[in-house]
């Protein structure tokens, strides 16, 4: 990312590959932005120009053309007066390029559409639903190791609480994560992300958390921000420093939450390293007034925050992220009348995290007040090594509707719409002219088919930032 002026220029990796080849992480040691373009300094000593003029028409050319879709643009909402709330069209095309959506119409008049069709890449759907790519708005990403120890334990009767008391749980991560070298941890993420993405997901957030130490925090953001530039898929990065009082600080906790709220928000705030910050407010882990210290610091560095609340006990955090302005309450297992309220009057998005929720046997949230209250809803994986060791955001949708008693099309929303509502973008989660160009063409012409057939792949074509990233055509 260059600055020149008060402008700034975002590069992918992928884009610089395409004008200057393919290149190692620390194979760029250096760059200016002249009146050339962006050139770069390798570390084999070669001095190439990234031309942004051939990348800015690149970047307005039409790359792909679908044709013959079933169009779920996933615009609309769950009430009374919407019928239908994923905007379902029969017989539709797009055409985007590498940044964004530039037609969405009727297939018929497709050729009336007035744009530079010569070179784009033409797909037929034969009918098949096209939606936007799916959006995973809770993610545990980045660590080393894994728990099917724990997962053995509880299905012999043993407790979430009972097995973090004798040292398993977030605690037990923290060794192999600690321990693994970052490019281990990059190659771990890397092939998750990548799973993720084949089964249609192109934006996942993603939390540090299983370091608990102020330069390991940072350096799992640093790998997250290298994946997030190397990879297709979107990585949007949150600090979970705030994820448990790690052993070491078991007898001076406020220590720790001062290490967290003067040196961790602030330098991964002053490197710009995360959109957001999360706490784990329940029992066990954070108490309500040390989320609001940390909320505080995070705020005052310019970063949003979003909350673990509710999953075992409610220490009052859903009205607490509502009255901070919180984007997200997550869990919400456990939550009283008047934080569905707060979080309704406030617009606070509630993640639903079915994954976990029914591996440790919980009782769900009360989703038909919440759904009641007005509260918009966004369903996640909760992809984690303890509880919800899940890739694909089928199985959290297919448990969204038979244990959450979520309706398909509020499903379909809480995976797109209002999960990317609960990241704060408005360019994704929706099909839409001038939205990013990320959408995924489904085996299946109806939406229920996606959780219905939950255990089976569905995404036959999946399209980050106009270009075909996935293909499961046989």
């Amino acid at each position: 990312e260059l600055g020149s002026g008060h402008s700034t220029q975002l590069i992918r990796g992928q884009e610089l590959a395409r004008q200057i080849g393919p290149q190692p992480l620390d194979g760029i040691t250096a760059a200016a932005i002249s009146p050339r373009g962006i050139e770069l300094s390798l570390a084999t000593g070669e001095r190439p120009v990234f031309n942004l003029d051939d990348h800015a028409k690149a970047l307005t050319k039409a790359t792909v053309i679908i044709r013959g879709a079933r169009l779920a643009r996933c615009n609309g909402s769950i009430n009374d007066s919407d019928d239908n709330p994923l905007g379902l069209e029969a017989n539709t095309a797009l055409v985007a390029n590498r940044s964004q959506i530039l037609w969405l119409g009727p297939s018929r008049d497709l050729d009336r559409c007035e744009l530079d069709l010569d070179d784009a890449r033409e797909y037929n759907a034969g009918g098949r639903l096209l939606s936007p790519g799916l959006v995973d708005c809770h993610t545990h990403l980045i660590f080393a190791g894994d728990r099917a120890d724990e997962f053995a334990l509880r299905a012999r009767g043993a407790s979430y609480r009972e097995i973090a008391e004798s040292g398993g749980g977030i605690a037990a991560t923290l060794v192999p994560t600690r321990a693994a070298s970052a490019a281990e941890l990059l190659e771990l993420a890397r092939v998750r992300a990548q799973r993720c993405l084949a089964a249609g997901t192109t934006t996942l957030e993603a939390k540090s958390g299983y370091d608990l130490t102020v330069e390991g925090e940072l350096r799992l953001l640093e790998i997250l921000g290298a994946l997030d530039s190397i990879g297709p898929i979107d990585i949007e990065p949150t600090l979970l420093g705030a994820h448990l009082v790690p052993p070491e600080y078991k007898d001076s906790r406020a220590r720790y939450v001062t290490a967290v709220t003067t040196e961790m928000i602030p330098r991964a705030a002053a490197a710009r390293l995360c959109t957001s910050v999360d706490v784990y407010c329940d029992q066990g882990a954070f108490t309500r007034a040390e989320t609001h210290d940390i909320f505080t610091a995070a705020t005052a560095h310019g970063l949003s925050v979003r909350a673990h609340v509710g999953q075992f006990c409610d220490l009052g955090g859903a009205e607490l992220v509502a009255e901070c302005g919180g984007l997200s309450a997550d869990h919400l297992e456990q939550i009283s009348a008047a934080g569905i309220q707060q979080l309704a009057n406030r617009g606070t998005v509630a993640v639903m995290l079915p994954g976990a929720c029914v591996q440790l046997r919980q009782t769900p949230p009360p989703v038909a007040a919440l759904r009641a209250g007005g509260v918009a809803l966004a369903v996640a994986s909760d992809l984690n090594p303890g509880s919800s060791y899940c890739q694909s955001l089928a199985t959290p949708m297919w448990l969204a509707t038979t244990h959450y008693q979520m309706s398909v099309e509020e499903t379909w929303l809480g995976v797109t719409q209002m999960a990317a509502r609960a990241l704060g973008r408005t360019d994704i989660g929706t099909l839409a002219v001038g939205n990013a160009a990320d959408f995924v063409i489904w085996d299946c012409d109806k939406p229920a088919d996606v959780a219905y057939r939950f255990s089976t792949n569905l995404a036959k074509w999946v399209f980050k930032a106009g270009e075909q990233i996935e293909d499961h055509s046989t």
